[in-house]
């Protein structure tokens, strides 16, 4: 313990900004530069919490029993979402014996053999977008007509959601993603969409399919957990495709504004999953910061006192760029070995869905870059526009062309 610790480093106010491109937050950028750890208010909740940013901290954090999910539920946390409202069973919030008993229920779903299933199917759903692309040739936004639509419908194949259903299924999560500053709204569409999940689990507890809604309601009969808590559980999975859509919308328009980039990975397939590695890496998938974590103990990490009852961020995005890892993090190197990025997490809370996500992005990149010859962006790059007011960043359109 430290008998004279310094006092605490003042408390940071941390606004909501509707970042653009590429641009790494300049908050963020500047707490990395003045050091491991600090204090943040965010523009929603209450209090402050401490920030930590370094590589080492960020895996320590996630992998530590003594700062915990749950108790975060019961507080207003100071955060950047507008709404808060953690339902029953979410992964997210759940610690120990608690979060495995949910996540073995799903994890048969998510395993090398579950993801290869949904492989199967993808493919040929991915080929048929792509096949109309080239039917009607350039240009064309590939948001709308590939990155978008092809994570929802993965996502809803691996959920088991019939396909009648999934339109209005993706237009709930668009609501849930992208929230309205009217927090009635939000409330609405969340409890339509945790409604209709729910309604979903409880007519397949007599199923024995492999699909994330039919164990789950399989474990709903034999008694290992509610149905509320199944919905639950398959909410945030069921928006998860976003976060694809987003991610593979940042690093093609990386790729079409570093053409040498671009053109490596098209004349070098073998260096594709190392590449796109680094971009995980590399690109500001998110907004600020995600979720706390509370300390259940007092501890000491970098010469301060972070007391029990404190809440606790731990940024992937500044571990993921922190220079005793990375050497030149602001620079893209395809050749990077190792790299040990955060972008699915880390610890206890590491993205159930990771394989998933993982399965989707090599999809998608690997067929645009094979398909679409000569691939460049149709507008300037100042003309491609982002969405605003997004916990996950990424472009709203993305115009191109390509060699008909």
């Amino acid at each position: 313990m430290i008998d004279d610790a310094p006092a605490a480093p003042p408390v940071r106010t941390w606004p909501a900004q509707d970042l653009t491109g590429l641009d790494f937050d300049p908050v963020l950028g500047e707490l990395m530069d003045a050091g491991p750890l600090h204090r943040i208010r965010l523009p929603h909740g209450e209090g402050w919490a401490w920030l930590a940013t370094r590589h080492e901290d960020v895996r320590m954090i996630t992998n530590d029993s003594r700062f915990v999910r749950g108790a975060v539920t019961e507080r207003q946390i100071t955060r950047l979402a507008p709404h808060f409202k953690p339902k029953p069973g979410s992964l997210a919030f759940a610690d120990g014996a608690d979060h495995h008993r949910l996540r073995r229920i799903v994890a048969p779903a998510f395993t090398a053999a579950g993801v290869e299933r949904v492989r199967v199917k993808a493919q040929p759903m991915l080929d048929g977008l792509v096949d109309a692309l080239l039917d009607e040739g350039p240009p064309a936004d590939l948001v709308a007509r590939v990155l978008a639509p092809f994570p929802v419908a993965v996502v809803c194949e691996a959920m088991g959601v019939p396909p009648g259903d999934r339109a209005q299924l993706t237009d709930w999560t668009d609501q849930i993603v992208f929230p309205s500053a009217d927090p009635r709204t939000t409330g609405q569409v969340k409890e339509q969409l945790y409604a209709w999940l729910a309604d979903a689990v409880r007519a397949r507890t007599d199923s024995a399919g492999e699909d994330i809604l039919s164990l789950l309601g399989a474990a709903v009969a034999r008694g290992e957990l509610t149905a509320e808590e199944a919905a639950g559980v398959a909410g945030p999975l069921q928006i998860g495709g976003e976060a694809v859509t987003n991610n593979t919308g940042q690093m093609l328009y990386l790729l079409m504004t570093r053409p040498a980039l671009l053109a490596r990975l098209v004349d070098e397939p073998a260096l594709r999953p190392r590449a796109l590695d680094e971009l995980l890496r590399y690109i500001p998938h998110r907004s600020a910061v995600g979720l706390a974590r509370i300390a259940t103990e007092d501890l000491d990490l970098r010469g301060h006192r972070i007391r029990a009852g404190e809440p606790v961020y731990a940024s992937y995005l500044a571990a993921n760029r922190d220079p005793e890892v990375f050497s030149a993090p602001e620079e893209i190197d395809f050749d990077r070995s190792p790299n040990p990025h955060v972008s699915f997490g880390f610890g206890t809370h590491y993205c159930t869905g990771g394989l998933l996500a993982r399965l989707q992005i090599d999809l998608l990149m690997n067929t645009l870059l094979d398909r679409l010859p000569g691939l460049h962006l149709a507008v300037p790059p100042e003309e491609v526009t982002w969405r605003r007011h997004a916990l996950i960043r990424g472009p709203r359109n993305l115009p191109v062309a390509w060699q008909a």
